[in-house]
């Protein structure tokens, strides 16, 4: 599963980009974007995914709908 930025939600503060692990959020055409073949929702921490935790908008940041 991967997660994915709401754009009408986001306010592009870009405080989720740096805490991003693996490099999967990118700025593009004046956006936020997850890619989804990189994120893994910080499996490796073992707690809620980074960029929710930084992300001062909440339900900005979801789970990629399936």
């Amino acid at each position: 599963m991967a997660m994915a930025i709401d754009g009408d939600e986001c306010t592009l503060c870009g405080d989720c980009e740096p805490v991003c692990p693996t490099g999967a959020i990118v700025k593009e055409n004046g956006v936020f974007s997850i890619d989804a073949e990189t994120c893994n929702e910080c499996a490796d921490s073992g707690e809620d995914p980074r960029c929710i935790s930084i992300c001062p908008v909440d339900f900005c940041i979801q789970p990629l709908a399936a």
